[in-house]
């Protein structure tokens, strides 16, 4: 039989809620005689709702349940005009499906679930049915898309046996409409739908975050499964409800910096992988998952493993890295020097860009030393230096003393929060104190972003040790705000002082002697090195690597309009930009080396690239690693050299060419990153266009 019928559709659907709503459509199924007690099978599609709303994006309604109450599997549709709201974000559901089955029906509710999901994807089955005009139409429309598999035939099983299958049988679905449990039957079940969470990070957290998010949801709808990914981006990030994670058959983190309160996810299959993985390989990422939920499935006692471990770690309360235990050592002091890089930025990108317009309206206002004559200008300084008492809203002097005086404090803090964060990172809040004082105090000596590097790790170690003390019970309450900060911050800044402090700053003054002391050669063999790691894995760790190391180098620019750390921080960015620029121009000029996707992502490569997203160049490099990073590491060498050869400068720590007005000789900016573009897609298209003869070639030889 039909699992629809025309007397189970309803064309003008109404209900003041999705309760009333349904209940009408139940009585459909009374009518047709495939529901022997309304009143118990409304109660069981309640209970399911309580569970998580089964309203999808896009108005869709998908109410569902298992009951006694009903004979056989079956559907019933109804399309409301006005909407009814089923608790979907994005507003009230206009088609909706009640789908029933019976208490004990095999696999029906397994099949019918994905198939109508997978249906109410494309476009077509949803505009076919929102323009149907009769009941007849209706059904032939869904019919054509969802219906059970013929049952196979198969040996008799014994009556312990069939219990057995049917006791495997999970009676909640996820919140796309696909039952969480599975079933023994003696044909394979359909490829159930997964409900997945995931989340996403990268440590300048601009733009990478939101693309790997893009990237699994698509990539997860693509294969029927429903997913929400939390951004742990530079916005903030608003958390997944305790109620979807509890929901989710399997967890994704695509990351570079540690996930905040990792332990929500804990007890769940989890893919762990890198930012990039989200944004070039989301399908395969989806299917890792799949994997590990069938896994888990077929192996009860690695589910049940993994809940016990992880109640023991929430009973225990016991402090832990924010960097996940299991990672391995390098992953570690990546993870943790790219927190307190990622933390670190909003303030160079703040302090950087408001020096730099401060520089600019001081040249206006006072000509070219107009820069050195702005330093003068201050909150403490005499007479009319000092901006808090002769400050004019008419005068640009004053405009360009205020900009400096504040870009001057948020570079001032750059140091102590890059060290409090990499402490942050080891030891959660417990190390910020002796971090971002450490910091300071690394600071004040000239111990520079060095300096910061080891006060945050030593005060993060130094932390952690003293929070996992086993102490009385009266001096817990204690340990938090007295305790691990005192013993914490003496023993970190009292090393650091007596010991470590001078060496370090000796070793910074020698870097900042030699880079200083570039010029030629030395400045261009710079270029070249920092240019190629960043077109060699396109935001992975070898680019992060050059992006911290002029980010960091910011700090030790102070006011100087020529100094090397500039140089580096322009060299890093206009390289950065040649992949995905170069990769979209090579689509452009020649689109038959590329495949339609390759071809749309070269698109979107253009304002990727624009905006320094090196991740735009990803997907090129996934599908042919070999001649893409070959031809960008070339490419990208050139653009750093040249612009280190040129003399260009920067202090924002990101923005591409959006930023063109702060970039010092801007126009020999924009040369060296035409070079790179070329001599890249130069590269591409005639690695492509060489191998793409040899193929016809051969194709040729053996026809």
């Amino acid at each position: 039989m039909s699992l629809i019928t025309e007397e189970q559709v309803i064309l003008d659907l109404t209900g003041a809620d999705r309760h009333e709503a349904t209940r009408t459509l139940g009585e459909r199924l009374v009518a047709s005689g495939r529901c022997t007690d309304l009143d118990t099978f409304i109660d069981d599609v309640r209970k399911r709702e309580e569970v998580m709303a089964t309203g999808l994006p896009g108005g869709i309604g998908i109410p569902h349940a298992r009951s006694a109450a009903i004979t056989e599997p079956s559907l019933v549709f109804g399309r409301a005009a006005d909407g009814i709201d089923w608790g979907a974000k994005d507003g009230p559901a206009t088609l909706v499906f009640l789908i029933a089955a019976p208490e004990g029906g095999g696999d029906a509710h397994m099949q019918m679930l994905p198939k109508l999901a997978r249906a109410l994807m494309k476009k077509d089955f949803k505009a076919a049915l929102a323009a149907a005009t009769t009941e007849e139409e209706v059904v032939r429309i869904v019919s054509a898309e969802v219906e059970l598999d013929a049952p196979a035939a198969a040996p008799a099983a014994s009556a312990g046996s069939a219990a057995a299958a049917a006791s495997t049988v999970s009676s909640s679905a996820d919140h796309t409409g696909a039952a969480s449990g599975s079933v023994a039957t003696a044909t394979p079940p359909a490829k159930r739908v997964l409900n997945l969470v995931g989340v996403t990070s990268c440590p300048t957290g601009i733009a990478h975050t939101y693309m790997a998010a893009e990237g699994l949801e698509n990539a997860a709808k693509a294969a029927g499964h429903h997913m929400v990914v939390e951004t742990q981006g530079s916005a903030g990030s608003k958390p997944l409800s305790p109620e979807v994670i509890a929901a989710a058959d399997a967890v994704i983190f695509a990351h570079d910096l540690p996930v905040k309160d990792a332990r929500r996810f804990a007890g769940k299959p989890l893919v762990d992988v890198g930012v990039k993985k989200g944004i070039s390989d989301g399908p395969g990422l989806i299917n890792q998952a799949e994997a590990l939920v069938a896994e888990w499935d077929a192996d009860p006692a690695k589910r049940e493993a993994a809940a016990a471990a992880a109640a023991s770690a929430a009973a225990s309360g016991g402090l832990t890295s924010k960097v996940e235990e299991g990672a391995s050592t390098a992953t570690k002091v990546r993870q943790w020097l790219m927190t307190g890089v990622s933390y670190m930025i909003p303030f160079v990108a703040a302090g950087g860009i408001l020096i730099a317009l401060s520089f600019m309206l001081a040249q206006v206002a006072l000509g070219e030393d107009g820069a050195i004559q702005i330093v003068k200008y201050g909150l403490t300084a005499e007479g009319e230096f000092n901006i808090t008492q002769n400050f004019n809203p008419l005068s640009l002097t004053s405009w360009a003393a205020l900009l400096f005086v504040i870009g001057g404090a948020s570079f001032g803090f750059l140091v102590p929060i890059l060290s409090g964060f990499i402490a942050f990172a080891i030891a959660d809040r417990p190390g910020l104190v002796p971090g971002i004082v450490g910091g300071s105090v690394a600071a004040t000596m000239g111990a520079g972003f060095l300096g910061g590097l080891v006060t945050g790790l030593l005060g993060g170690f130094v932390a952690r040790w003293v929070s996992n003390w086993n102490v009385a019970k009266g001096v817990r309450g204690v340990m938090p705000v007295v305790v691990i900060p005192l013993v914490s911050s003496l023993i970190t800044i009292g090393l650091f002082i007596t010991v470590l402090g001078r060496p370090i700053k000796g070793l910074t003054d020698g870097l900042n002697s030699w880079l200083t002391g570039m010029t030629g050669a030395s400045s261009i063999i710079l270029g070249i090195i920092l240019g190629a790691m960043m077109g060699f894995d396109l935001g992975g760790p070898v680019n992060k690597v050059a992006y911290a190391f002029a980010t960091t180098g910011l700090a030790a620019a102070g006011a100087s309009t020529d100094a090397p750390q500039l140089k580096i921080m322009a060299a890093v960015m206009a390289a950065g930009m040649v992949a995905p620029l170069a990769m979209a121009l090579a689509t452009t000029i020649r689109p038959q080396l590329f495949s339609e996707p390759e071809r749309e992502n070269g698109k979107a490569a253009w304002l990727l690239g624009f905006s320094f997203i090196s991740e735009g160049a990803i997907p090129f490099a996934a599908a042919d690693p070999v001649r893409i990073i070959a031809s960008s590491v070339v490419g990208s060498a050139v653009t750093g050299a040249l612009a280190m050869l040129f003399g260009t400068t920067l202090r924002a720590p990101h923005g591409g060419i959006w930023v063109l007005p702060l970039i010092g000789n801007f126009l020999l900016f924009l040369v060296a990153l035409a070079a790179g573009v070329l001599v890249t897609t130069g590269l591409v298209v005639a690695l492509k266009s060489r191998d793409s003869k040899l193929a016809t070639v051969e194709a040729s030889a053996t026809v």
